[in-house]
C-alpha cells in the first residue's frame, strides 16, 4: 500500500470536505472545519477588520472569474493551483479566502489549515459586503 504525501493527504482532506460542506455560505460557521483551531468561517465585517489589521486575503476563482471582478488587495490563487503556490502565502499571518460560492473556499481552508496555516472562510465573494 502506497503511503500519501502530506499534501496528497491535505488534497484528500479537502476533497472529503468539501463533498460535506454544502455551497451556500450560510454553512461556513458550522462546516466540519470550523471545529479545527486553524480553520472558521468569518462574515464581511470581520474579514474587513482582519484584512485592515494585515490578514492576507486569497481569491481562490478562476483568472476569467477575477477579471470580471475581485476584491480590492486580494490575491489570485486559482484552487488548482493552491498546493503548488503555498510558498506564496506568508504563514505569519492569518488568511482570508473566499470564491463565487463558498465550494472552493472551503477546500482552500482545509488545504490550508492542514498546512499550518490560520484561516478564516468567508465563502462567497458576495458575503464581502453582504
Amino acid at each position: 500500500m502506497k503511503r500519501l504525501t502530506p499534501f496528497a493527504f491535505a488534497f484528500f482532506l479537502a476533497a472529503a470536505s468539501s463533498s460535506l460542506v454544502g455551497c451556500d455560505s450560510a454553512s461556513a460557521g458550522s462546516s466540519p472545519q470550523a471545529s479545527s483551531a486553524q480553520v472558521s468561517g468569518i462574515d464581511g465585517p470581520g474579514a474587513h477588520a482582519l484584512v485592515a489589521q494585515g490578514a492576507t486575503l486569497v481569491d481562490v476563482r478562476t483568472p476569467g472569474e477575477w477579471q470580471s471582478g475581485h476584491i480590492e488587495g486580494a490575491v489570485l490563487i486559482p484552487i488548482d493551483e493552491l498546493g503548488g503556490r503555498l510558498g506564496e502565502i506568508p504563514r505569519d499571518r492569518t488568511v482570508v479566502v473566499y470564491c463565487a460560492s463558498g465550494a472552493r473556499s472551503a477546500r482552500a481552508a482545509a488545504i490550508l489549515g492542514a498546512a499550518g496555516y490560520t484561516v478564516r472562510d468567508l465563502g462567497g465573494i458576495s458575503r464581502w459586503n453582504g
